[in-house]
């Protein structure tokens, strides 16, 4: 009986020393895909550029701030993939009603930010060779859109880049950022020597961006003073708010409010 307790003593002996191994080896392989599954550069610029894309809406705010802001659309879509991984989406905004006519277009350039920055992702804008070809690029099907060599060879003037940084814990936002301080060079309208732009993108899909231009004396000339333009995702449907006063043709008093609420850009 002596000997029958000491067999099972080292028999449970053995036992644990096998269960002991397939924790280790477990736990390895659990730390191993944990390890796999943590955010790289480029996971950061893919979120980026994903979250920018589709169409959104600041109908809300013009509904609630018809002083300060137009309903506008955003819509931007992926445009073609650089050699490097860096993704470039087309981008243009309108005015609801005439979405055919939009009155900013550009290409987004989105990859991550050089090691030695203290930022995720950088986003940068450029001008387009020929934006007339890329109205409505979204809209169109595919095969009736510029051909991905064709935006690589219709990027234009790089206008100036926006460094996005992971938001910290507690806020909204999943990315945030802002054009470098100094801004960059604008003599588009209203007197105005150079820009600056703001831009967060948040958890519910809003993008909130705040664009203004400054004479040499540093005070602002275009571009909403009351915040960020606040573009949030598409209803389901884009019928829902057809018969909305917002959707129909402003009155010429609203146009001309345009050019100290919003800047046109035609380039």
């Amino acid at each position: 009986m002596g000997s029958g307790d000491e067999d099972t003593g080292g028999g449970g002996g053995a036992v644990r020393g096998a269960v002991l191994k397939a924790l280790v080896v477990v736990g390895g392989v659990l730390l191993l895909r944990r390890l796999r599954r943590s955010t790289t550069r480029w996971d950061h610029a893919r979120a980026v550029a994903d979250a920018l894309s589709g169409e959104k809406f600041s109908r809300e705010q013009a509904r609630k701030d018809p002083d300060n802001y137009f309903n506008l659309r955003m819509l931007t879509c992926p445009a073609t993939e650089m050699v490097d991984g860096s993704r470039v989406l087309y981008f243009e905004q309108a005015f609801w009603r005439t979405p055919e006519k939009p009155f900013r277009q550009r290409l987004y350039m989105v990859k991550p930010c050089p090691k030695e920055m203290k930022c995720d992702v950088e986003l940068s804008s450029y001008a387009i060779r020929d934006a007339e070809e890329y109205k409505n690029f979204c809209d169109r099907p595919k095969d009736q859109r510029p051909q991905p060599e064709e935006v690589i060879a219709d990027i234009a003037e790089h206008l100036t880049p926006i460094h996005l940084s992971r938001c910290g814990r507690g806020k909204r936002c999943l990315y945030e950022g802002s054009t470098p301080p100094e801004g960059f060079p604008n003599n588009w309208q209203s007197g105005a020597s150079y820009c600056t732009s703001d831009l967060s993108i948040h958890k519910n899909g809003e993008v909130h961006i705040w664009d203004k231009g400054f004479n040499d004396e540093g005070n602002q000339v275009w571009g909403t003073k009351a915040g960020p333009y606040e573009f949030k995702p598409a209803p389901k449907s884009k019928y829902d708010d057809m018969f909305s006063p917002l959707n129909f043709s402003a009155p010429l008093s609203l146009e001309k409010k345009l050019d100290k609420a919003y800047v046109i850009d035609e380039q």
